[in-house]
């Protein structure tokens, strides 16, 4: 194998980590807004300690929601 090859691949990696770990930043901040902005009423941090599977699943589903919305923004 040529190094360029191992090089470019190790580049991919890398790039593709960052856009990994920034949409999961990004998708964690849109869900504390939804949280904040939302649902005033309801703390799903609360809920999810005292063991509310709901809330945890509503709360993934947000994450997950939010996190197709950014990868679609930065797809273009």
């Amino acid at each position: 194998m040529e190094i360029n090859f191992i090089v470019a691949t190790g580049m991919n990696l890398l790039i593709n980590l960052l856009y990994t770990i920034l949409a999961l930043f990004i998708g964690v901040c849109g869900m504390k807004f939804v949280d904040n902005k939302l649902l005033k009423q309801i703390d799903l941090e609360k809920e999810i300690k005292e063991g509310n599977i709901a809330a945890a699943i509503f709360a993934s589903t947000l994450v997950i929601f939010v996190a197709i919305i950014v990868a679609a923004g930065f797809k273009g």
